[in-house]
């Protein structure tokens, strides 16, 4: 009996240390859907924000991915990692600064096989922050910023 307690105590652990670290590098909620349902197929190879259909779902990393087509699916299931977004999802230029902040699916741009999204609301509109700024610069200090906020 103490064995199986002692199993189950180590899954708990285990899975709620796994919980965390997706939490720490996906912009998430409980939910575990990554990108608000929105199809990363669409923002990299449509350069547009195409919400996703549950019948269209992947499971990847532990999120689940939806897309509007058969062929997006396989489009993603081909080459993942080529349609993830840029900093876990969160808002790019946030990350440049230091910060992880939440975004509208509907912000974001494509830029070097890459697609990043931004935080928009009534006072700031993050994109238009990073298009106003230098892009190269931009992505080096959030590339560097992103070693230490993806284990935070």
């Amino acid at each position: 009996m103490k064995s199986l307690s002692l199993i189950v105590a180590t899954l708990l652990i285990s899975t709620l240390g796994f919980a965390q670290n997706i939490k720490a590098n996906h912009n998430t909620d409980d939910s575990k859907i990554a990108l608000q349902g929105y199809s990363s197929v669409s923002y990299l190879d449509l350069d547009i924000a195409q919400k996703g259909l549950k019948e269209y779902k992947v499971t990847y990393d532990g999120l689940a991915y939806y897309f509007t087509s058969e062929d997006q699916k396989k489009s993603f299931e081909a080459n993942p990692k080529k349609y993830l977004p840029q900093y876990g999802g969160y808002c790019a230029f946030g990350v440049s600064v230091g910060a992880k902040f939440r975004v509208d699916p509907n912000k974001f741009v494509v830029k070097d096989g890459k697609y990043f999204l931004f935080l928009y609301d009534l006072e700031v509109d993050a994109q238009q922050l990073w298009l106003a700024g230098n892009h190269k610069e931009l992505v080096q200090k959030a590339d560097a910023n992103w070693a230490k906020l993806s284990k935070q």
